[in-house]
């Protein structure tokens, strides 16, 4: 019995897809968690240029794996799996503190009006169409629960983001016709909570909240890996 539920795990496949100012590399420790418990684990390597570009080179890795396909996205790396999302390879979406527009919504759009107190990030003026995180600013606003030199290190080694990926529209929602889930971090301080409590609700996903940064996939590696596993049983 053991060993079915073993390569019944290690056939379905998972996708974690990074969001803006970082890459792929901050999703190790819930990768290496998803490993060991017998799933078939990718992470994307988006240039963060575009939104197009970044939803194709999702795609790709959707395409070079077996079986269905359960997608996660962390902040902007949800704009992507709600655009990527309708591959018909996909059957569900994890959302970590992460942005689930609408159709015609973008990043820009959603962040346009912030409610009244709310953190302001601290992005940098736009410089040759890629924007940046204040790097002396970077751990209080992104990651305030990570280990110090880890925040330093992710500071100093931030992706541009280009203005473009910020102002690309969803065209096709995918959580509309997808199973949805949503991590809340409570004491994220670049997407306010009720912004995540708000596009959360309006998906019918399936809602857990913790205490955590924006970058809780970091922090908290298990928390994140429970949630994506949970996804990953329920549709089997």
């Amino acid at each position: 019995m053991n060993t079915q539920k073993s390569n019944q795990q290690k056939s379905k496949a998972i996708v974690l897809v990074h969001g803006g100012f970082v890459d792929g590399s901050g999703w190790a420790g819930v990768y290496k968690i998803l490993k060991t418990k017998g799933y078939n684990v990718l992470a994307v390597q988006n240039p963060t240029k575009s939104l197009a570009d970044d939803v194709a080179t999702t795609k790709a890795a959707i395409d070079s794996l077996d079986g269905d396909v359960v997608l996660i996205g962390h902040s902007y790396g949800g704009v992507v799996i709600t655009e990527a999302g309708t591959h018909p390879k996909v059957s569900s979406l994890v959302y970590i503190t992460a942005f689930a527009p609408d159709k015609g919504e973008s990043v820009a759009s959603l962040i346009a009006n912030p409610p009244r107190g709310a953190p302001v990030p601290p992005i940098l003026p736009p410089k040759d169409g890629y924007l940046f995180l204040d790097r002396t600013k970077f751990a209080a606003s992104f990651a305030a629960d990570v280990e110090a030199d880890t925040a330093s290190f992710m500071a100093d080694s931030q992706v541009p983001w280009g203005v473009e990926a910020l102002q690309g529209a969803v065209t096709e929602p995918a959580w509309k016709t997808k199973p949805s889930y949503y991590l809340v971090a409570t004491e994220d301080k670049m997407i306010p909570p009720p912004a995540q409590r708000a596009m959360a609700g309006r998906a019918k996903a399936q809602v857990t909240e913790a205490p955590g940064s924006h970058a809780i996939y970091v922090s908290k590696p298990a928390e994140v890996a429970k949630l994506i596993q949970q996804a990953a049983d329920a549709r089997a």
